[in-house]
């Protein structure tokens, strides 16, 4: 049974579909065992109601090395970044290199990095015209949004496509190309 670690910050809509894609069998050699919060939301309580075990800390300079704590107690086979907005520090992305993967909600290296997140994506990838879009799941590294490729699917952009359509697709997306990696393990 492969453990994983998941980190969030909001809804945790791909952490729910872990978790619901392992009690449905989707994924049989899979357990969430942890999952830590950088603040008080949704997905920390469901995690709660759920008997996994979890965290909310505080976002403070030692955020990192608290999560590096837990870690080193459950030592999950996976660190899953489902909307996890505070930044490991180098030391951490280094330290469990190879085991941190994030999904991002863009085609990665496009509309990556510092403050690409969630909505912004979204509004960026329609003010620029594209007429595609999709999500990237890849290795954390130190450089944010910068880690190794592992999968990225794509999606056409409508040209009534709105940030909140948009953002439905993806996080659609997401969840599909999530549950192949894990699947492909």
């Amino acid at each position: 049974m492969k453990k994983l670690a998941v980190l969030v910050s909001g809804k945790g809509t791909n952490m729910l579909h872990i978790i619901q894609s392992i009690s449905n069998g989707e994924l049989s050699n899979f357990k969430v065992s942890l999952v830590i919060s950088d603040r008080s939301c949704r997905a920390i309580q469901y995690a709660y109601k759920e008997n996994i075990q979890t965290h909310s800390l505080r976002r403070t300079n030692t955020l990192s090395k608290e999560i590096d704590h837990l870690m080193r107690i459950n030592f999950p086979d996976f660190i899953i970044l489902s909307g996890f907005l505070s930044i490991l520090n180098a030391e951490f992305c280094e330290k469990w290199a190879g085991k941190i993967i994030n999904i991002h909600p863009s085609l990665l290296p496009k509309y990556g990095g510092k403050g690409m997140y969630g909505m912004k994506v979204h509004e960026k990838v329609l003010n620029n015209k594209e007429k595609i879009s999709g999500a990237t799941v890849h290795y954390v590294t130190k450089d944010i949004d910068s880690g190794n490729i592992i999968l990225k699917k794509s999606c056409k952009i409508s040209s009534q496509e709105t940030p909140i359509s948009l953002s439905k697709k993806i996080s659609l997306i997401e969840k599909e190309i999530l549950i192949q990696f894990l699947n492909n393990l």
